[in-house]
């Protein structure tokens, strides 16, 4: 679900305060205005439909799982 990687994301970037910090919080804005852009959703529901075709399962909630993966949970 891209809605809640999303909102993962603004979560951890509102904890990025610190100077150090902001080149991580600019890059984690640019994936974000990835994922909200027309071409990416696009892509993914090109696959999400190449998925249904072939009988494999399309994990709808992939970009969250992501998100949690590479940035942990919010709140710890």
């Amino acid at each position: 679900d891209t809605d809640r990687a999303l909102v993962l994301l603004e979560e951890y970037c509102k904890k990025l305060r610190k100077p150090e910090e902001q080149q991580l919080k600019k890059a984690i804005r640019k994936v974000m205005g990835i994922f909200k852009s027309s071409l990416f959703q696009a892509l993914l529901g090109s696959l999400t439909k190449k998925a249904t075709r072939h009988g494999t399962t399309s994990h709808p909630a992939l970009p969250a799982a992501v998100a949690y993966d590479v940035l942990g949970d919010p709140k710890d």
